[in-house]
């Protein structure tokens, strides 16, 4: 019985070796705005991440974007959805998800839609976004301007609201797509900022490795206002809607959606 046992759990180990190894690798849930490769600026991701923590405490809608750096050899199809599973966008048995996903070196594109959404943000309205939205102003070079207006329209469409496809503008704001704001990059918000956000975010890390390395002294005084400001960065924020820090809520996806390619 011993032999059958070990027998069996080796065969179990060796099929669920083989399947990891099939599963795509999926990037890191980073925030709502995953951008892997630089196509935003750091002024216009945080400008995203706004509108879509407001949707969410709004209407318990997740929206999340995702520019990619690969695909990873798989269908846009079927990564978005396994994505979408992966990081359990929208709310955990309503499934009120949905992703915009854009792999600029395969230049394809999709709007995932969760299975709790397929019936405000159909596949046609999706086609409608992509091909009068994005696309036009990707196929012209202005990626940022595509990602921006194409994600104002999705939150358009998800609160019963008509998008408007006439160039450069939409969801209220105007967007800059002349060559010189599409060719400055994530850097365009530190110009005339004298420091910038990553020189601080740095300093930063060195300033908390120094105070936990003091601290790790059992006596030192610094043990008490240490614990009393990670309490107050604990309750800030209300978990995963909070600014610095968002997770999925458990959605699941089922394939619903629309693609384009460039």
């Amino acid at each position: 019985m011993r032999r059958i046992g070990l027998a069996a759990l080796l065969l179990l180990l060796a099929f669920a070796g083989s399947g990891r190894a099939a599963d795509p690798a999926f990037p890191a849930l980073t925030g709502r705005v995953v951008d892997q490769v630089g196509v935003l600026s750091d002024a216009q991701r945080d400008q995203l991440t706004s509108e879509l923590a407001a949707q969410e405490t709004k209407t318990g809608q997740q929206v999340v974007v995702a520019i990619l750096s690969s695909l990873r050899g798989q269908t846009i199809e079927d990564y978005g959805y396994q994505l979408g599973r992966a990081w359990g966008i929208g709310q955990k048995g309503k499934n009120t998800g949905a992703i915009l996903l854009i792999a600029p070196g395969e230049h394809k594109v999709r709007v995932e839609v969760g299975y709790g959404l397929e019936g405000t943000l159909t596949d046609a309205k999706s086609s409608d976004i992509i091909h009068q939205i994005i696309l036009p102003a990707f196929k012209a070079g202005h990626m940022a301007s595509g990602v921006i207006r194409g994600t104002d329209a999705v939150l358009n469409v998800l609160n019963g609201q008509p998008f408007d496809a006439t160039p450069d503008v939409e969801g209220g704001h105007e967007v800059d797509t002349s060559p010189q704001a599409q060719s400055a990059g994530p850097a365009a918000s530190d110009q005339g900022g004298g420091i910038g956000l990553g020189t601080l975010a740095i300093d930063g890390l060195i300033f908390f490795v120094i105070i936990i390395v003091l601290c790790s002294r059992r006596g030192s005084s610094l043990w008490l206002p240490l614990g009393l400001m990670s309490q107050g960065w604990g309750s800030g924020g209300g978990g995963s809607s909070s600014a610095n820090v968002f997770s999925g809520g458990g959605g699941s996806f089922g394939g619903g959606g629309a693609s384009g390619s460039w």
